[in-house]
């Protein structure tokens, strides 16, 4: 049998030989590597047209601006375009427009030999551009279902989210910096001006386009898909819009999600927007600016691809608002960073927990939204990330800008604090805030600790929130080693409570049920009678299986009546005999358990202790020894102990007594405790008590006063 593909590889492999969706895929990773490129290329280069901080700041912020109108007005209708059109046509006319407009901003330069006129042209070729780019993505996101089985789309959008947020970020980054080495080992401090980086990397960035746009054209012939005798329209701009935002504003938990995504990009927008001024206080150059760049991008890409294999089985729900509370939080250490290799470490924590934030996100959307209003729903999302992510980019390079590094004089010493700091602080605190009120709004695991449960999910083990327990309901359950007289006390109980008038239902485990006393049979009859060894493993499983059923048809329904449910042993003898006894490990019987009862607990445990070598006794004058008494009195002494560590950790929970007292004390005992778990019957079980109390003063020439007397050990 072949193994399974742990790693993802495999999906991945399988996706990348379909040859169209490979060709396209290669496409859009170069197209992306173009579109990040011109994005950093486009800012710096405005910036270098002016000299002054301030005015650098508004050129840089200016640029990445011009690039929120478009997907303003297009956003919610630029769908309409790729229904209309051949989708390979509209792709490759956008893409040599982008070519040409691209490859215009650095011609204008050497052209034009006014600073400000290069920026407006480099403004107005943006703008353009970014126009072109709101058609040319619907036209793809369009194609890409008919390439791929239905049963691929999900792991083809991840490998191309991480690859447009994640690889080609850091791509760009890169060209740009070798390019600024390139240039200064071959033409020095001076060389021409056509050689600048900036002009070099908008170069490169504009064939990108021209070489995906004759790629599509002649490569990718299936983007065309089958065209439709007709067009349906879709609603005008503004009103679909409009629409999107009022489902938006109307749903909470979509609210939610939608606030929580743009505000995990607002940040990594801050961060973006805040680079080459911060880049600045921590006394780096431009190098540094592209290395927080790229390290951010980076881990937008980690996030994406490994978060849930990071995450394993954790809630969708809980990821989403730890997801956003990890890229706030990590802003914070940005703004304290007081070194580099701290601010890189800051900065890929950001991108990871963005990442995160915005795959699983989308995945709700995904499984929340209806479908007559998903469509919608996920172009608002898209449309407000770019919105979100290049408003925060483009404000915060302007506001650092003009706030620039102010000089503190502190008396015996000047400190230069930059305005970055305080603006990144900002950002941090409301991320995390945010993130808070996500995850309290969309929690739906309330309840269950939210470290252990990220844990047990990374292990495989997510825990699962307690079913609720009826209010009226009471649940008491005996434990014990072989031969502490469970069975005897359980009877004497029960008696006693149905003597004033309790509804009580009394059962065991395992073997409670039909489904139970097959198990039963299972995991107890020796190997002679069932003809098998059940291996440790296997048994737990099996004593779970039990106990699932046992719950779900006996334990719960007694309980939701109103009544007192008494059960000879419970969870807690999974945990002692296969956890201790069989030594697997108890986290994972615990867990378990838990699963298969839906967290429920009893509302007393009571616990007769005995020495394992008098139980064993006692057991084997009651016949022929099932499996679990043939074992070893090690193994029982393992047994005992683990018993008496789960009262000791839970001693509110627990009443333990000495099991070698007599029967009508160790009865009096349980009434002592039962009376106070019942306040309404309180004064008929004191009646009970004293009665019984009668009984052990005769039999034992001693009164029954406190629970000392009685061998309990609380």
């Amino acid at each position: 049998m072949a193994s399974s593909d742990l790693s993802g590889l495999g999906e991945l492999k399988a996706v990348l030989r379909i040859r169209a969706f490979r060709r396209l895929w290669a496409v859009l990773g170069f197209s992306s590597l173009g579109d990040w490129l011109g994005l950093l290329a486009a800012a710096t280069f405005a910036a270098a047209q002016v000299s002054n901080s301030t005015a650098q700041g508004v050129a840089f912020g200016s640029v990445i601006a011009v690039r929120l109108l478009p997907a303003l007005i297009l956003g919610p209708v630029a769908g309409v375009f790729a229904d209309r059109f051949d989708r390979r046509y509209t792709m490759v006319v956008s893409d040599l427009l982008r070519f040409l407009f691209f490859a215009s901003i650095p011609a204008a330069a050497l052209i034009v030999d006014d600073g400000a006129l290069v920026v407006a042209w480099t403004a107005i070729a943006t703008f353009v551009i970014e126009t072109v780019a709101m058609i040319w993505t619907p036209a793809k996101e369009a194609a890409v279902p008919n390439l791929l089985p239905r049963a691929r789309l999900e792991t083809a959008n991840q490998l191309t989210l991480a690859t447009t947020y994640g690889l080609t970020p850091v791509a760009a980054a890169t060209v740009l910096i070798g390019l600024q080495w390139l240039v200064a080992a071959l033409f020095g401090a001076d060389g021409p001006r056509w050689a600048e980086p900036s002009n070099l990397a908008l170069w490169f960035n504009a064939l990108t386009f021209l070489a995906t746009a004759l790629t599509v054209f002649f490569g990718i012939k299936e983007i065309s898909g089958r065209r439709t005798a007709g067009v349906e329209r879709r609603p005008g701009m503004l009103r679909e819009f409009s629409q999107g935002w009022a489902f938006v504003s109307r749903t909470p938990l979509v609210r939610g999600l939608v606030l929580g995504i743009f505000g995990a990009f607002a940040g990594g927008g801050v961060v973006v927007g805040t680079a080459k001024f911060y880049a600045v206080s921590l006394s780096a150059g431009d190098a540094a600016f592209y290395l927080l760049f790229g390290v951010l991008f980076l881990g937008l890409g980690i996030g994406i691809a490994a978060g849930p294999r990071l995450v394993g089985a954790l809630s969708r729900r809980r990821w989403f608002g730890l997801s956003i509370i990890l890229a706030a939080g990590s802003v914070l250490i940005l703004a304290l960073a007081t070194h580099l290799t701290i601010a890189v470490a800051g900065a890929l924590l950001v991108g990871v927990g963005a990442g995160m934030a915005f795959l699983s996100g989308t995945t709700l959307l995904g499984g929340e939204v209806t479908d007559a209003m998903r469509g919608r729903a996920f172009a608002f999302v898209q449309t407000g990330t770019r919105v979100v992510l290049m408003l925060t980019i483009s404000l915060s390079s302007v506001i650092v800008g003009a706030g620039g590094t102010r000089t503190l004089n502190l008396g015996i010493t000047q400190v230069d604090v930059s305005s970055t700091r305080p603006l990144l602080a900002l950002a941090g605190v409301f991320g995390v805030i945010a993130g808070v009120f996500a995850l309290r709004q969309m929690d739906d695991k309330k309840g269950v600790p939210i470290v252990a449960d990220l844990i047990g999910s990374i292990r495989g083990r997510p825990l699962s929130p307690a079913e609720p327990k009826a209010a009226q309901g009471l649940f008491i359950v005996f434990e014990g080693g072989e031969g502490a007289g469970k069975s005897t006390q359980v009877q004497q109980l029960a008696d006693a409570l149905r003597k004033i008038g309790r509804d009580v239902v009394v059962t065991h485990e395992p073997g409670a049920t039909p489904v139970g006393s097959r198990i039963r049979s299972l995991v107890l009859d020796p190997p002679e009678r069932n003809g098998d060894v059940v291996t440790p493993r296997a048994e737990a499983l099996l004593y779970a299986a039990d106990r699932a059923h046992h719950v779900a048809s006996v334990v719960r329904p007694a309980l939701n009546r109103g009544a007192v449910v008494i059960s000879d042993r419970y969870v807690d003898s999974s945990l002692a005999y296969q956890g201790a006894g069989r030594t697997l490990p108890v986290d994972e019987v615990s867990w378990l358990s838990k699963w298969a009862t839906g967290g429920l607990k009893p509302d007393l445990v009571v616990l007769l202790d005995l020495d394992p070598a008098i139980g064993l006794e006692r057991a084997g004058k009651r016949g022929a020894a099932d499996r679990l008494e043939s074992e070893s009195l090690a193994f029982h002494e393992r047994v005992r102990y683990a018993f008496l560590d789960l009262a000791s950790a839970d001693p509110s929970r627990y009443l333990v007594l000495d099991a070698t007292n007599p029967v009508d004390a160790l009865a009096a005992g349980v009434l002592q405790r039962v009376r106070h778990l019942m306040p309404a019957v309180e004064s008929e079980l004191e009646e009970v008590l004293e009665d019984v109390a009668e009984t052990v003063t005769a039999l034992t020439g001693s009164e029954l006063t406190g629970p000392e007397e009685r061998g309990s050990r609380v």
